[in-house]
């Protein structure tokens, strides 16, 4: 009995080790080569999904511009965490029955790519180890570069590529900068809101998006309200384990403005222009970026 037990503990280094490796070794190799398929993908309830792979530098730069605007305002500065956001969300939850978010483009990358939906402390342990390896080992460019490719943009719809064909008949490479909001909006829940036959709330999303990227003619200072049932917010939520929206205004006059001003400390604060992309430094031999892909 005592041997069995010495012959295990020898064992257990080796067993740790291995999964380390069998942990590191796809994020090391994802850094320069696509992924043939997620686990959100897997998971997908539409087959066949559609997927196509696109290199940053064929994506405009717009899709990435809306996209930080949209989920993550501090990627550039952040290490793969918002503390300010969590803090915020955590404040809010302690007094909302509706869960709100915080994650970041870099935490949505892990969970997109390794993970399963829904929630859990245990998930979302898993999704900060994954999130830490993916900011140490890749740029940032590619990290944006993996979430444009891979985020879900409808139903069964992964990456700006298939999303663009699909809803505006065109590469991602000519997207507007409307088009691009469009895009950008529904990703909090691509399975609910619709690019296509957008809500009012979905329309508000893409003009504050788009004034976020600095486009557009009014710059509210906050997120707009999504005006939701219980029902459909709930069901949000079950998907995920938690919403990145807001709660619905207390009367319908509280929804009338076409921007609703909420509190400014409630939302990340408007970047007045996101800054320019940097040039894009010479492709590798399979046309993949060789580091640092342009910036959104």
């Amino acid at each position: 009995m005592k041997g069995k037990r010495r012959r295990g503990l020898r064992l257990l280094p080796s067993l740790l080790l291995g999964a380390l490796a069998l942990t590191v070794l796809p994020v090391i190799l994802l850094r320069w080569i696509p992924p043939p398929t997620t686990s959100y993908m897997l998971q997908s309830p539409v087959k066949p999904v559609r997927y196509h792979w696109m290199p940053r530098e064929k994506i405009s730069d717009l899709a990435g511009r809306a996209v930080v605007a949209s989920e993550d305002q501090k990627f550039y500065t952040h290490n793969g965490f918002d503390l300010d956001a969590i803090e915020k969300a955590r404040e809010h939850n302690r007094h909302s029955k509706h869960t709100r978010g915080a994650s970041t483009i870099s935490q949505q990358t892990a969970k997109n790519l390794f993970l399963w939906s829904g929630g859990g402390y245990f998930r979302k342990g898993i999704e900060a180890g994954y999130t830490i390896l993916i900011e140490a080992l890749w740029p940032k460019q590619r990290i944006l570069e993996m979430y444009l490719n891979i985020a879900e943009f409808g139903p069964g719809i992964y990456g700006v590529e298939a999303a663009s064909q699909a809803y505006f008949h065109h590469s991602a490479a000519t997207l507007t900068a409307t088009e691009a909001a469009h895009l950008a909006s529904v990703l909090p829940s691509p399975r609910h809101w619709s690019v296509t036959h957008p809500g009012s709330y979905v329309q508000r999303r893409v003009n504050w998006i788009v004034g976020q990227m600095g486009y557009g003619t009014q710059r509210p200072d906050s997120e707009p309200e999504p005006d939701m049932p219980d029902e459909l917010r709930q069901q949000i939520e079950d998907d995920d384990g938690e919403s990145s929206a807001e709660p619905a205004p207390a009367s319908p006059a509280a929804a009338a403005p076409s921007h609703p001003q909420l509190d400014p400390d409630d939302e990340p604060e408007p970047v007045p222009v996101l800054p320019p992309p940097p040039a894009p430094p010479p492709t590798g031999a399979a046309g993949e970026p060789d580091g640092d892909a342009s910036a959104s």
